[in-house]
């Protein structure tokens, strides 16, 4: 177990009163700390050329049959071997003091503009010959007048007031994978100064192509759409990750190999996919791989396209983990990435903070450089698995891995779950940790980082979980997650800082939950999404809730669904 090495004085910097039953929503801000000496990374340098097309138009109407039993579970693997138990047994987390004290904030912002039913599990049955996954692990990007949302294991692409334009389709077609395939984990984003849709999804090859008994290959799939319209053909690259020695491929240990939820970043210059890398058919763990892509290449149709992976990664003197691109947004000397660390799946505080510098050069065949140092913030903590009213199975609230990263205005952004003991309250709750980080490069490699803001957001008596966080070209920032409680079901939520506030603001009701989630289901998450709208002045959201029962399997036996939904980013 690793222990916090220097005393953090807690300075509450405001309580928001939550209107109705939902309790009371604290944040918290610490002195800023600095970064350590860094490191940087080799790189093998590579090409990739399209495998194929997918053209949603063309997708086959799939009709619900008979269940299909022994399909692997979607979503990533644990993080650490004890976490699961710890989340059950928590009995710490930071402690949120001097509430009583602190300052009302009345001026919260986030009027819902769209708010809309998204994919459920009803629709990824009947496009899936029948078979049920969980969790949905949430895709979400918007632009140019549509809404595309993939989950585990379907898609719909929307208008922006919710209405279908096409869909629900199986998940595969997104990918010309074969509609039985094993495929994991899709994320997606619309990039609007080149008018680009990108999407990405793990696959790992299966006997007989049923993605029910898993065999040696894998790869992760990048679609790519430059029409601005997605309903158009797509061209689909795949990116090798078995990584046995063969075509090419590094030989590591454990393997063959799979990289487990792909996370999608991009910048002015390349595509960034970064995976946590696992044995297919054992325990090994060979820490994050991180990919390069050329986007100029990509938006070009070149004919190859240059890429580079970088592998052998650490922070902290430890293999590196679920280290996050970031989706930069406006001008920026570097794409910046964001971890969190943890390794003993305790409590802990420090980030790794990451620098890929000269990102131009991949177009022309040059290596970026990498580099990362490690920095010192809040305490965060595995989160206990979440109560919820109806049942007494508790959601599974993951570890404390860091979610969704941005970067805007020469910050970085970024959340994670959390264990969190607010005063007054009688149990530790699962909850949000935040981080505003400004990165500082010395030369072409990152020097140092300054945490310049942080804090908590959790609500009295109730659990939050899966957080992703966005923020405007103004600086209002917004969180998206679920809710539950005693008195709630699974619901989905969210929570607005307006610009130039130091807090978050009370929690807004998106979607109240029906019902409690299938007891026998052990899986939630595995992420929610938030990003900009393409205009600035409002945020898209989805996250994880239960919807009506119209929109769960018939059985119910996966009764999730999603909540998409649009919020101003001014009123």
């Amino acid at each position: 177990m690793r222990r916090v090495h220097r005393s953090l004085v807690l300075i509450v910097s405001s309580l928001a009163v939550i209107s109705l039953v939902l309790g009371a929503l604290f944040v918290v801000r610490l002195n800023p700390v600095y970064a350590a000496t860094s490191a940087t990374y080799s790189a093998t340098k590579g090409l990739l050329t399209a495998i194929g097309t997918s053209n949603p138009a063309l997708a086959p109407a799939v009709a619900p049959t008979s269940p299909v039993a022994g399909a692997p579970a979607k979503g990533p693997r644990a993080r650490h071997p004890g976490a699961n138990a710890a989340a059950q047994t928590r009995q710490g987390g930071p402690v949120l003091s001097g509430a009583a004290s602190a300052l009302i904030d009345a001026s919260s912002a986030g009027a819902l503009l769209e708010n809309f039913d998204g994919v459920s599990s009803l629709d990824s049955e009947q496009a899936n010959f029948g078979a049920e996954f969980e969790p949905p692990d949430q895709g979400l990007c918007a632009g140019n007048g549509f809404v595309l949302e993939a989950v585990n294991s379907a898609f719909r692409i929307y208008r922006p007031n919710g209405t279908t334009v096409s869909g629900p389709f199986n998940v595969n077609v997104l990918y010309d994978e074969g509609l039985r395939q094993f495929t994991s984990d899709p994320r997606c984003h619309y990039d609007a100064p080149t008018h680009t849709w990108f999407a990405t999804i793990l696959f790992i090859s299966s006997l007989g192509g049923k993605g029910i008994t898993l065999t040696n290959k894998s790869h992760e799939d990048l679609a790519v759409n430059t029409s601005g319209d997605p309903t158009t053909p797509w061209t689909v690259y795949q990116i090798g990750t078995t990584d046995d020695g063969s075509v090419g491929m590094p030989k590591d240990p454990g393997c063959p190999c799979f990289g487990d939820q792909p996370r999608l970043g991009l910048d002015a210059n390349n595509i960034y996919i970064s995976t946590d890398e696992f044995s297919i058919l054992g325990p090994q763990f060979n820490g994050t791989q991180i990919y390069a892509i050329s986007k100029a290449d990509l938006i070009n149709h070149a004919n190859s396209i240059h890429i580079v992976h970088y592998s052998n990664l650490s922070d902290g003197g430890i293999q590196a983990f679920g280290v996050q691109p970031a989706i930069t947004l406006g001008p920026a000397d570097a794409e910046y990435f964001l971890n969190a660390l943890d390794p003993a799946g305790t409590t802990e505080n420090r980030l790794g903070v990451w620098a890929l510098t000269n990102g131009a050069a991949l177009s022309s065949g040059g290596v970026p450089t990498l580099s990362n140092v490690v920095i010192g913030s809040e305490t965060y903590g595995v989160p206990p698995n979440a109560v919820q009213q109806g049942s007494s199975s508790l959601i599974n609230t993951g570890d404390d891995r860091m979610q969704q990263v941005e970067f805007i205005n020469g910050q970085l952004w970024g959340a994670l779950d959390t264990a969190l003991t607010i005063t007054g309250d009688t149990d530790v709750r699962s909850a949000a940790a935040w981080f505003t980080v400004q990165p500082h490069l010395s030369g072409q490699v990152i020097g140092s980082a300054t945490v310049s803001a942080q804090g908590y957001v959790g609500s009295i008596g109730n659990y939050l979980s899966y957080p992703a966080i966005a923020v405007t070209g103004n600086g209002t920032a917004a969180i998206v997650m679920t809710l539950s409680g005693a008195t709630f079901f699974p619901s989905a939520v969210y929570t607005v800082m307006r610009s130039g506030h130091g807090s978050f603001g009370s929690l807004n009701l998106a979607a109240a939950g029906t019902g409690p989630y299938d007891p026998n289901a052990t899986r939630w998450g595995d992420y929610s999404w938030a990003i900009p709208d393409p205009s600035g002045s409002s945020f898209w959201m989805a996250t994880e809730y239960v919807p009506p029962v119209s929109s769960q399997t018939p059985d119910r036996a996966r009764n999730w669904g999603t909540r998409v939904f649009e919020v101003s980013a001014s009123k």
